[in-house]
């Protein structure tokens, strides 16, 4: 998903919606489920469909889409009733208007930590030099990185053409005066290209700097930490500057921590029973998900698969989220 790599609020605690009213037999007859195009919300959704089908004997289908649409549907007719995967800095005013109405509601956060983005090393250079932490400690040493495919000076590898990230990438770039310091900024032709840059780095042993977010499948494959740029974020520089294409005067800021939930119908928020019960529980972390994406790359996988997979070997993360009889219904269903 690409809308996480603009600015993002965190939405508080408050929002998340208690069950009320019906057993969750009451609402099982059609449950709709958004599909969202992009992997992990893909995964969410059948992990979803795959628990309310063996564990609350509903019927589900499944609706593809991307956010705008699912939202906008959601807000005028109450389908999908679930949205599996809400980044929440894609909240319209639309959108607020209908959590003030109760047309829709927020469960509890899908993203535990939240989706995060960086600049990243592999994990066996941040083992090796345990003082490189930060970005600016990475940029002390450009001996211990490798430079882009054809290039001969060490590489900060950034985001293709159209990506948000690019320019915020470009702009902290500047703040750390990384060409003073013995660096080029590196744009990426796609998102392909830039996870073939991390995988070569690993194949080669050579140090890898730049721009990353999670949850990916490439960061379940490969081992990598995320480096602090020591300050906190600032929304005001963020949005006047870190954001902005060829701003002036660029400082150092923090990349925001997206808040990532479950978005659910108002109808469904109020007469959920059970069934509410298991989104405001439902959690996982940016490293499980991961893992579980790597597994579906290097499977070739689909959502079914990858949530088939999920279910099998992490009994432990989703049993957690259910009664226990409902949680073996879904086990006795694998």
């Amino acid at each position: 998903m690409k809308a996480h790599i603009a600015a993002a609020c965190v939405v508080a605690g408050s929002f998340t919606v208690s069950a009320q009213g019906a057993q969750a037999q009451d609402r099982c007859s059609d449950i709709s489920i958004a599909e969202l195009n992009w992997s992990s919300a893909g995964l969410a959704a059948w992990v979803d469909r795959i628990i309310l089908e063996a564990g609350f004997d509903c019927t589900v289908s499944m609706v593809p889409g991307d956010t705008d649409s699912a939202v906008e549907t959601m807000i005028e007719t109450g389908k999908p009733e679930i949205i599996p995967e809400f980044w929440f800095e894609s909240a319209t005013p639309a959108l607020d208007e209908a959590v003030a109405e109760k047309r829709a509601a927020f469960a509890a956060p899908l993203l535990s930590e939240g989706g995060v983005q960086g600049w990243w090393i592999p994990k066996f250079l941040a083992d090796a030099h345990p003082e490189i932490t930060t970005a600016q400690r990475a940029l002390k040493h450009p001996e211990l990185f490798m430079p882009a495919e054809g290039g001969d000076k060490p590489a900060v590898f950034n985001c293709p053409v159209g990506w948000a990230c690019r320019v915020s990438t470009e702009n902290l770039f500047r703040a750390l005066d990384g060409a003073d310091k013995g660096f080029d900024l590196v744009e990426m032709e796609s998102g392909t290209a830039l996870e073939r840059s991390v995988a070569k780095a690993f194949e080669d042993g050579k140090g890898w700097l730049g721009y990353y977010w999670a949850p990916t499948a490439l960061l379940g494959e490969y081992d990598m930490v995320k480096l602090s740029f020591g300050v906190e974020f600032s929304k005001q520089e963020w949005d006047s500057c870190t954001i902005v294409a060829d701003c002036a005067d660029p400082k150092l800021n923090a990349y925001p921590v997206s808040a990532v939930y479950t978005l659910v119908s108002g109808d469904f928020a109020m007469e959920g029973g059970d069934l509410m019960d298991y989104f405001n529980n439902r959690s996982w972390s940016n490293a499980t998900v991961s893992q579980v994406l790597a597994w579906m790359s290097n499977n070739d996988a689909d959502n079914e698969g990858g949530a088939r997979h999920f279910l099998e070997t992490y009994p432990d993360i989703w049993k957690a989220w259910l009664p226990e009889d409902v949680a073996d219904k879904v086990a006795r269903s694998l």
